[in-house]
């Protein structure tokens, strides 16, 4: 299932694709997407409905995030081989966790909001994990059976906040707009292999990053094994897994966003998203 959310910011309902790509009405009584109404068993739920017979929605305007709300937004840092070698660093021998502010989830085609003070604002594909039970110390084997579903996100970074600042990641990774996730939450069952997945993004029509998931240093299955191993992952939690080579921090000049730019972020199976960069009033 493809599932999303539409209407404006605050207003959303919920709907579901059909087959030929048309947006279907969930029905009112349907849980939010968020917590709880993602677990594996509420989208197991959804399964018995007869799409077809849904209200076909005609316009269905603004997408939102594909999640109403997040309980914790986590991410994994340098987890691409050759981004990893973009930036200089080492290949971490462990995954290195940190987390953006739930208040950063942001739909896939609102504008990205540069924010006061900005010098460094940069771009970052990711495939995103949306855990669907509670996790804890699970084994690598069993770990793909706790995800709920996929979903495209674009971890937009301030990389001055977030290296030059002191303290954790947590402030560059933070402000509002910064975790375009969506346009769909696209169930587990219909993505087999996480680790062949296309990611790309483009900038002004250039494409800057273009890889596989299969570069990741760390698998899904390790990420979630591994995270749950110190905390309870909660349904609902969403996990940005990192990013590849071609982030404005490391090409030569470095680049970074500007107002008027536009990206296009897409993960392979996920949906496409389209955000144009605007100055914070």
């Amino acid at each position: 299932m493809k599932l999303l959310r539409y209407g404006q910011a605050g207003q959303e309902k919920q709907g579901i694709l059909d087959a030929e790509g048309g947006v279907r009405a969930l029905p009112p009584d349907v849980a939010e997407f968020a917590g709880a109404g993602v677990s594996i068993d509420a989208l197991d739920a959804l399964r018995g409905l007869d799409v077809a017979s849904l209200d076909l929605v005609g316009d269905p305007g603004r997408i939102g995030a594909c999640l109403a709300w997040v309980p914790n937004f986590f991410c994994v840092g340098l987890n691409y081989t050759k981004h990893a070698e973009e930036t200089g660093a080492e290949p971490p021998k462990e995954p290195i966790l940190f987390s953006k502010a739930s208040s950063a989830l942001s739909g896939p085609y609102d504008p990205v909001i540069i924010p006061r003070g900005s010098e460094k604002t940069d771009w970052e594909v990711e495939l995103g994990v949306v855990i669907g039970r509670e996790t804890l110390y699970v084994s690598q084997a069993d770990a793909l059976s706790h995800v709920a579903g996929y979903c495209t996100i674009n971890d937009v970074s301030e990389r001055a906040f977030q290296n030059e600042r002191g303290g954790q990641w947590v402030k560059g990774k933070s402000a509002p707009t910064f975790g375009p996730t969506g346009p769909w939450l696209v169930t587990a069952d219909e993505v087999p292999d996480p680790q062949t997945l296309r990611v790309t993004l483009s900038l002004n029509g250039e494409v800057v990053q273009d890889s596989n998931t299969d570069d990741m240093i760390f698998s899904v299955a390790e990420i979630v094994s591994y995270m749950s191993q110190f905390m309870k992952l909660m349904p609902g939690d969403v996990i940005a897994t990192g990013t590849p080579s071609g982030v404005g921090l490391g090409m030569k000049p470095q680049r970074f966003l500007k107002p008027g730019e536009v990206m296009e972020v897409t993960v392979e199976g996920l949906g496409t998203q389209r955000q144009e960069a605007v100055a914070a009033q």
